[in-house]
């Protein structure tokens, strides 16, 4: 059993703990995640099954898109509903002033992490020092908003669905909304919606899993073209070889034995066939 499954986490519990539920619900030797959510976070979670752990790197670079709530006001130490206020404000900006602020977060940026996150510092998480008191700032990382639409205010409220590349902390986008506007915001609710080409309409939740609906490897990469090896070319390319005059544009492209089985991964460079990741 290999492939990845989509769970709708729900709210309370950390990536890892889903992790481990599902591994010892269905009795799994390997499990892992695809990108984490916060403990108070829901929605999309890609988990890869077994050998499709070998493929997990290929969709961590992955857009991902979020239903995100804002608490405009006040501001807390962790930037999102589970940390401490740390400051508060009366003065909540108008919805014009709101949708022109979040507006400006549209194209690439660069974004400080929270200080709270898993961000490592020689080795250690940065919310470990920030437990101890000792809030560790990171050089900013480029990020890039793609879009952010259906925003709605109500009171001191605010929501929106926004699109986004990976590394994106929207907690961040919390926070320094609430500085554009003086007067303090943290994340007060946050579900993931799609993450790349997988999305939250096909998920399970942990109690409802479908093993029917894993996804197989040779599935999760159904964009990429295929190439069809003899066996000989097979025998190479499974020890690792480099096959040559391969008539292929450079790319990445799924493999397929003499026999038409999905055995991995090829990257095709000048016309060079080289091995990228077997099954």
């Amino acid at each position: 059993m290999d492939g990845f499954l989509l769970i709708d986490k729900e709210k309370g519990i950390s990536s890892n703990q889903l992790v481990q539920k599902v591994k010892n619900t269905l009795s799994l030797k390997k499990v892992g995640h695809l990108g984490t959510l916060d403990p108070m976070a829901t929605g999309l979670m890609i988990l890869a099954i077994n050998r499709a752990t070998k493929f997990s790197n290929y969709f961590l670079e992955s857009d991902k898109s979020y239903d995100a709530l804002i608490q405009l006001g006040s501001s807390t130490d962790t930037d999102d509903a589970m940390g401490n206020i740390i400051s508060s404000s009366d003065n909540i900006p108008d919805e014009k002033n709101i949708n022109e602020s979040l507006a400006s977060f549209i194209g690439k940026s660069l974004q400080s992490a929270p200080f709270f996150s898993a961000l490592k510092h020689k080795g250690k998480p940065l919310y470990k020092y920030a437990r101890e008191g000792e809030f560790i700032s990171k050089p900013p990382r480029e990020i890039n908003i793609f879009s952010i639409k259906d925003i709605k205010c109500d009171l001191n409220k605010c929501s929106f669905i926004i699109h986004c590349s990976k590394g994106t902390y929207i907690r961040s986008i919390a926070r320094d909304l609430g500085d554009k506007l003086n007067c303090g915001g943290h994340l007060s609710a946050l579900r993931r919606l799609s993450q790349g080409k997988f999305n939250i309409e096909n998920a399970m939740t942990i109690e409802n899993i479908e093993l029917n609906k894993l996804i197989s490897i040779e599935k999760a990469f159904s964009e990429l073209s295929k190439i069809s090896l003899n066996s000989i070319q097979t025998k190479v390319f499974m020890n690792g070889g480099k096959i040559q005059e391969i008539d292929f544009t450079d790319d990445t492209y799924k493999i397929y034995n003499s026999s038409e089985k999905f055995v991995g991964l090829g990257l095709v460079s000048n016309s060079v066939l080289a091995l990228k990741r077997l099954v």
